[in-house]
């Protein structure tokens, strides 16, 4: 049973991301004055690419054609391994290691991928998209930390027990608006990229996929916006766990976790369109923040 449950999670997960996608969509165009798509627009466009065929460049290997599967697969993976209680399941035992693996492992198969179609726009976006790795991937890890010293573990299920338990303090500020800046940056949100622009000169993950078309790119946009609600999961398990003792069964749970995730996306849509994009050589000083303010709240507890 316990297989059956992680298998429904990753499909429920992979069900929902598309719907969060445009949820965040939405929240920006209200905010820009403007109609913006429907709040199902993401699935008519995966529905639309994944009918279509592909064109691939000559130049490219296996590494080209397999890439999208696996950064789809792991993304998966790592959905399932969630600490998520919505089916009764409470014995995983996964760890926020292997959790951060998994997802440093789809962004390499896409840079291999970006550097093998020989394009030059992708290579300058997988240049870039290594350049942040190296600065955004220690630095979740350091933010998820500040979690694992108050649980003793880096067991997610033990880190989001421990999370409901966490008091309002200071060094839970600090490590939730830590979070949130790594959150804009692993999502590829301004002012670190822009998901929105096809320009040259500030394009990261778009300048990386580029050269696929037809169901191989619906495969990475599916990947992309799941990746994106587990970010948006982890913020709401670790710094937004608070349960009211009202809720009692598995529906009104369930709203409310719903509830704390589109007020997280809708955070994220807010602070994409108040700020500008930004230089890319500025961008270390940005997350050099976030890297402060989760070694100030270790220290603090």
């Amino acid at each position: 049973m316990e297989y059956v449950e992680i298998i429904m999670q990753a499909l429920l997960l992979l069900m929902l991301a598309p719907l969060l996608s445009g949820f965040i969509k939405i929240v920006k165009a209200r905010l820009q004055n403007r109609r913006g798509p429907k709040l199902l627009q993401s699935y008519y466009d995966l529905a639309k690419l994944l009918q279509k065929d592909s064109v691939f460049s000559p130049t490219i290997s296996a590494i080209f054609p397999v890439s999208p599967y696996v950064y789809f697969t792991v993304t998966l993976t790592a959905a399932a391994m969630l600490p998520l209680t919505l089916f009764g399941s409470a014995s995983r035992s996964f760890d926020v290691f292997l959790l951060i693996y998994l997802l440093a492992a789809g962004r390499l198969f896409m840079v291999l991928a970006s550097l093998d179609a020989g394009s030059t726009f992708g290579g300058m976006g997988g240049s870039r998209e290594m350049y942040l790795s190296v600065l955004i991937e220690p630095l979740l890890l350091l933010t998820l930390l500040t979690v694992a010293t108050r649980s003793n573990s880096t067991n997610l299920l033990s880190m989001a027990a421990i999370a409901e338990k966490t008091p309002f303090s200071l060094p839970y500020i600090f490590a939730a608006i830590a979070f949130c800046i790594i959150m804009i940056a692993e999502t590829g949100r301004v002012p670190i990229d822009n998901p929105d622009t096809h320009l040259e000169l500030t394009m990261i993950h778009e300048g990386m996929i580029l050269e696929y078309s037809g169901r191989y790119l619906g495969l990475i946009h599916w990947a992309a916006s799941l990746k994106q609600l587990i970010i948006l999961i982890l913020f709401v398990l670790f710094f937004l766990p608070w349960k009211f003792s009202l809720f009692h069964g598995w529906v009104p749970t369930a709203a409310w976790f719903l509830l704390k995730l589109f007020f997280a996306a809708a955070l994220l849509g807010i602070a994409e369109t108040g700020t500008n994009k930004m230089r890319l050589f500025r961008v270390p000083g940005f997350l050099a923040v976030s890297g402060l303010l989760s070694i100030l709240a270790l220290v603090a507890q």
